[in-house]
């Protein structure tokens, strides 16, 4: 079957990461360290040949070092496509929630890679210092577990 020519958007995964650390807990974002710079959920271009859910494992691992484990692989938190969402072109994201283990450090595209409580992400929220539409995901995590 031949597909005609056409523009679509670059498929991503984003993942909301649970993580403790030293009696600490909360959700694990990262500094970039490509344009655009700022705060941002763990996340990247969807691979070829790899599922959303392999796609999200590969990203947290590369970008945190953490291995997780997806809350619901079939159901994701949210899908987000506005075609301004992302100043590089028009970008679609699954984003999931996952749980972490392993040792947290930054690798691959971050920067710094960070635990935050959830005071601490509220914090980041109110300066409005997350990339991308990366806030609205974080906010709708939030709803979910009952902060909002």
């Amino acid at each position: 079957m031949q597909f005609p020519k056409q523009r679509n958007p670059y498929p991503t995964t984003d993942i909301v990461i649970e993580y403790s650390q030293n009696g600490r807990e909360g959700i694990v974002l990262i500094e970039r360290k490509n344009f655009p710079h700022g705060i941002a959920l763990p996340g990247g271009f969807y691979e070829w040949g790899l599922t959303p859910e392999e796609n999200a494992i590969k990203e947290a691992k590369e970008e945190t070092g953490l291995d997780i484990m997806i809350e619901d692989p079939l159901h994701p938190l949210c899908v987000r496509g506005s075609p301004t969402r992302d100043p590089r072109g028009h970008m679609l994201s699954l984003a999931y929630i996952a749980q972490g283990r392993g040792i947290l450090r930054a690798g691959d595209d971050a920067k710094a890679a960070k635990l935050y409580s959830i005071p601490e992400v509220l914090r980041i929220i109110d300066e409005r210092r997350l990339v991308f539409d990366h806030e609205e995901i974080v906010k709708e995590y939030l709803r979910k577990r009952g902060y909002l």
